[in-house]
């Protein structure tokens, strides 16, 4: 019987995390760092490339001569300018660099988009998404591993409906997106927090009690040994995780714990960029202003510092 991507996936995880009991599972959505270089302006502008660019388009821009990189940038900062009044701001620039870091996500979405919408409409419906996702196998009422993949469409549709803002049953581009990457979407976080739930809730009462968050990290299969990150877990759970000490986590905890308010790394790069970038300090960039410290804000042969080449891919 023949699955798709999805439904493979999930597959390959639940094989995954029952097939190494000693490999602690991680729930947690961190933003990840913008670059893995250190950010040392007075040594080089490579975190700055990085975290504007991205890490495979900064070494593309490596290999560009100094006029080529300046005409690249320029056309950018039109991409950037949102709302095309000649100005890129702090909050323009912190959007571009969060889609900068993403970009494997809209890569993700691209390759998805392909085989679920079926007409060609250049919208996908729930009917596509069903039929694309799980086919035949909603015929079989007993299935050879026991799980129940109507289950796992009703909760499909539960995401879709809430991903699918304008309530027409088609999802667009970034509804589609928000519908496959729940966690980069402000309105979409109830339904990982509530997911995730129900996927260690055990017992059903809607809370996760201690043996059902060490049991959904940690299976210990007849070791009465536990290693040692599943007791600092179980410290977790009683120090931090419960915070109101009831002996279990409610909703707002397991948001708490999951989806942690990290440092806005994004932000604080926008931040930068424009203060030093911004010559008349009125908080803003034309962009001339920009295209005036390119080597900022992105390489070329004259500031690269002999990285190989990672890709001939045009920008």
């Amino acid at each position: 019987m023949e699955l798709r991507p999805l439904v493979m996936c999930f597959a390959l995880c639940v094989v995954y995390a029952t097939s190494k009991p000693t490999e602690k599972k991680d729930r947690v959505h961190h933003d990840e760092l913008l670059s893995n270089r250190e950010h040392d302006d007075s040594e080089n502008f490579d975190y700055d490339h990085e975290a504007f660019l991205g890490q495979d388009e900064a070494k593309t821009f490596d290999q560009l001569t100094p006029e080529e990189s300046k005409e690249r940038l320029g056309m950018l900062v039109e991409r950037i300018d949102e709302d095309k009044d000649g100005y890129v701001t702090v909050d323009e620039m912190k959007r571009w660099i969060k889609h900068a870091q993403k970009r494997w996500i809209y890569d993700d979405v691209d390759r998805q988009w392909k085989g679920h919408d079926l007409n060609g409409d250049g919208l996908v419906s729930w009917e596509e998404y069903k039929n694309a996702t799980y086919g035949y196998t909603l015929d079989d009422p007993d299935p050879e591993d026991g799980f129940s993949y109507r289950q796992m469409m009703a909760r499909d549709e539960r995401r879709f409906n809430l991903a699918d803002l304008d309530s027409d049953l088609n999802a667009n581009k970034e509804e589609f997106t928000a519908f496959l990457h729940p966690e980069e979407y402000d309105h979409m976080k109830d339904i990982v927090v509530l997911e995730t739930m129900e996927d260690i809730d055990k017992n059903g009462d809607g809370f996760i009690d201690l043996d059902e968050y060490i049991g959904d990290m940690y299976s210990q299969e007849g070791d009465p040994t536990e290693p040692e990150w599943v007791r600092t877990e179980r410290e977790q759970f009683t120090e931090f995780r419960d915070k109101n000490k009831d002996g279990k986590m409610d909703k707002e905890e397991t948001r708490d714990w999951i989806l942690p308010s990290d440092y806005d790394h994004a932000e604080a790069e926008a931040k930068h960029l424009v203060y030093e970038s911004d010559t008349d300090k009125d908080g803003r960039l034309t962009r001339a202003e920009i295209v005036e410290k390119y080597d900022l804000f992105v390489g070329s042969q004259a500031t690269d510092f002999g990285e190989a080449l990672a890709r001939h891919d045009e920008f």
